[in-house]
Parts: structure tokens; C-alpha cells; sequence
């Protein structure tokens, strides 16, 4: 049966909105000077500003008194950070930022609505295909209004996907040595708003995730927890938008989660409490 709440055909209208103003007549037709570093390997551009300019606008309309805290308002002003720990939402404006300036793979937005530091609610938009995951806490996963569960892919060996460049050269050492051979290493799509539909469908397994930032993350891992499956700290305990931890497990199901981080920690790869 379809579920689509007020709140969850208000935010897929929004962006759905953006994405056709502002993300899909750009795509593959970025001119160089609409795209800049923020940082090595760290692009944003024109259409990241716009979005989320957007999206602030109007969820500030939606909710007064809910504090905003958007990925590109952060970059220029840390502070923005300080409001994780209240009542907020968290954009992403244009994740898959590079794949979107590169003018391939995979890019979406995505929102989180979090409180005292715990997601609970967020949406996960694809503006190719024109679908929302979307989960609230303690009431399931959906796709486009219909609930969905997370199913592992059955292989054997499970598939694993890792960003290595993100991984700091001693941890990269052990986990090529230690972990590799346990798993299928697949692609990963340098998105999180695609990696964790990918856990959810069964095209991936596993996933190890180095940086936790929250409009990275806070939608995806409410989404695969919601589903059924295990988006955690190493040490089992659950991801919080405000605590700037670093290291993530996503997992199609516990039984997956807990042998890659025992294998992770027995490895030295991270300690288990990281």
C-alpha cells in the first residue's frame, strides 16, 4: 500500500522542483567557470549553491522555528555546524557532486530532518530516475510511497564497496591485506545517495564509509536502518549527526555488519570504539 504523508509529498514536490529549475538543464552542459575546488577532489558548483539556496528558503516556510544546516552554508561558515545538536534540517544539495561536474554516474539531493542529534526522518532523491527513498524513524523505508526491505545479494563471497582514497595510506595497507580477501570489492558510486539504495536492493552488500558528515549520511543511514538492515559505528552503536566521529558500517542485514567490523577491528584497521 502507498504511504506518501503530507510531509513526504511536500518534499518530494520541492525537489522535484529543484532538481527541473536548477540540476537537469545543467547536467552535462556546466560551463567551466560555473564549477570551483573547494578542496582536493572537492568540487561544488553553481547548481550546489542554487539548490540549496532553494531548499533553505523553503524549509524555513515549511518549519520557523527548525534550523537549517546545509553542506555549502557550512563550507562558509563552520558555526553552521552548532545547530546539529538542536532541531534541524540537513541538506545535501547536489550529492555526487563530481559525477554531476564530470557529467556521468550517479547525483541526487538529499534532506534530513534531525533532533538532539538523531535523524528522524530523510529523503533521497534522484532526479534521473525520479525516485524518493524516503524513511521516518520507527515507521519503515519507502520507495516512492512503497515500503521496501533490505535484502542481502546472497553471493558468496558478500560484496563489499569501499572508497579507498578516502582511507588514510596505513588503513588502506591493512585493509588490502586483511579485509580484501574476505570480499567482493565492487565499485562504489562516489554517492552516498546511491550507495545506500544499492545496500537496500541487494546490489552491494557492505559498504565502509571513512567520512560521516551529516548531509552525507543522515538521510542514507536512517533509510538502510529502517529497511531492516545495519548502518552503524564499528562498535555498534548508532550514527549521531553532531558527535564528528569518523568510520561507518552500512550492511544489507546485522549478520553481514558484524563480521566486517570484527574483521575490521581484530585487523587494527580501526579501533572498536572508533
Amino acid at each position: 500500500m502507498t504511504q506518501f504523508s503530507p510531509l513526504d509529498a511536500e518534499i518530494r514536490d520541492l525537489l522535484r522542483f529543484a532538481a527541473q529549475r536548477s540540476m537537469l538543464p545543467r547536467y552535462r552542459e556546466l560551463r567551466d567557470d560555473e564549477i570551483e575546488m573547494k578542496g582536493e577532489d572537492d568540487p561544488v558548483t553553481v547548481v550546489d549553491r542554487e539548490v540549496e539556496e532553494f531548499l533553505t528558503e523553503a524549509l524555513t516556510r515549511l518549519a520557523p522555528d527548525v534550523a537549517v544546516v546545509g553542506e555549502e552554508a557550512v563550507a562558509a561558515d563552520a558555526s553552521v555546524m552548532d545547530r546539529l545538536s538542536g532541531a534541524c534540517w540537513i541538506i545535501d544539495p547536489l550529492d555526487g557532486t563530481a559525477n554531476f561536474a564530470n557529467g556521468e554516474g550517479h547525483f541526487g539531493i538529499m534532506i534530513a530532518l534531525a533532533d538532539a542529534g538523531e535523524a528522524v526522518a530523510g529523503w533521497i532523491y534522484d532526479p534521473v530516475r525520479d525516485r524518493l527513498c524516503h524513511a521516518k524513524k520507527g515507521e519503515g523505508a519507502f520507495i516512492d510511497g512503497e515500503k521496501v526491505a533490505a535484502s542481502a545479494s546472497g553471493d558468496t563471497p558478500p560484496n563489499l564497496a569501499a572508497m579507498k582514497g578516502f582511507m588514510p595510506n596505513a588503513q588502506r595497507s591493512i585493509f588490502e591485506a586483511e579485509i580484501e580477501p574476505h570480499y567482493s570489492i565492487v565499485k562504489a558510486p562516489r554517492a552516498a545517495c546511491e550507495q545506500y539504495p544499492l545496500t537496500v536492493f541487494g546490489g552491494h552488500d557492505l559498504a565502509i564509509y571513512e567520512r560521516t558528515l551529516p548531509w552525507d549520511h543522515a538521510a542514507g543511514c536512517l533509510f538502510l536502518n529502517e529497511a531492516g538492515g545495519s548502518c552503524l559505528r564499528p562498535d555498534g552503536s548508532p550514527y549521531r549527526v553532531d558527535d564528528g566521529r569518523k568510520g561507518m558500517i552500512g550492511g544489507a542485514n546485522r549478520a553481514l555488519f558484524d563480521d566486517l567490523a570484527e574483521r575490521l577491528i581484530k585487523a587494527g584497521y580501526m579501533p572498536a570504539d572508533a
